[in-house]
């Protein structure tokens, strides 16, 4: 199976080409630049017949009509939740989809956003942005469906895949299941291994918890708060104050 990965420079998102050398592919998302994942498809003799979307957001979305334009007739498929235009058809959680001779089941993931899909083929995960690399999706963008659904998705759902899975993140840099059980900061303390912090804190100009905060994908930095009434949330470092 062949993977190549573009990523935007300016958003740090990945789109993906997936498929056999000679026979049918899949693109992950559409943030672009896609140009580059075009000539990948033309030098393996590649014939994409899909975009999967992991979710809506225009980082991942905003070159969908340069691959519909260069193959017209590709089906592009995303969780009937996700408002997307261009979309032909939805992809629901568990019905896997046939590409060639492969086979890539969706995976309903919510949390960053109500219609997030993880899409699982041959050992790996594409997370959209419900997991990254030693960080994981933040609750704050539009269409989010909270701090439980993340919580849920990435520990309920991912961290039960086998451990050498490989998760090929929405942005930057891929990791396995097994090195984020060992090495995430978040799922270090959802397992219990690390304590929760407690430190006061300003987030978002309210005051809060700081309950951990954690590496993000971008080189800065990732928060879990708890506001006063208990609720938790997942916010970026840059608006939390702490002291």
């Amino acid at each position: 199976m062949v993977v190549e990965r573009s990523m935007n420079s300016d958003y740090l998102s990945n789109t993906y080409l997936v498929g056999q050398s000679g026979g049918a592919g899949f693109f992950v998302d559409a943030g672009g630049p896609v140009a580059p994942l075009i000539a990948a498809a033309e030098r393996n003799d590649i014939t994409p017949t899909h975009v999967l979307l992991t979710h809506h957001h225009g980082d991942h979305v905003q070159e969908l009509s340069k691959l519909t334009e260069r193959w017209p007739d590709m089906e592009v498929l995303a969780h009937p939740d996700e408002p997307i235009d261009g979309v032909t058809g939805p992809m629901t959680p568990g019905e896997a989809v046939r590409v060639g001779d492969l086979e890539v089941t969706p995976l309903h993931t919510p949390g960053h956003t109500k219609g997030m899909l993880s899409l699982l083929v041959e050992g790996n995960v594409f997370t959209g942005d419900t997991l990254f690399k030693n960080s994981v999706g933040g609750v704050r963008a539009p269409g989010s469906s909270g701090y439980e659904d993340l919580r849920s998705s990435i520990m309920d759902t991912l961290m039960s895949l086998p451990p050498e899975t490989v998760i090929r993140p929405g942005h930057t840099e891929p990791t396995t299941v097994a090195a984020e059980w060992e090495g995430n900061a978040f799922i270090r303390v959802w397992r219990g291994v690390d304590p929760e912090g407690d430190e006061p804190c300003t987030a978002l100009g309210e005051q809060a918890t700081l309950v951990l905060l954690g590496d993000d994908y971008d080189g800065g930095h990732k928060a879990w708060v708890r506001w006063p009434d208990g609720r938790d949330d997942i916010v970026p470092g840059s608006r939390v104050e702490r002291g």
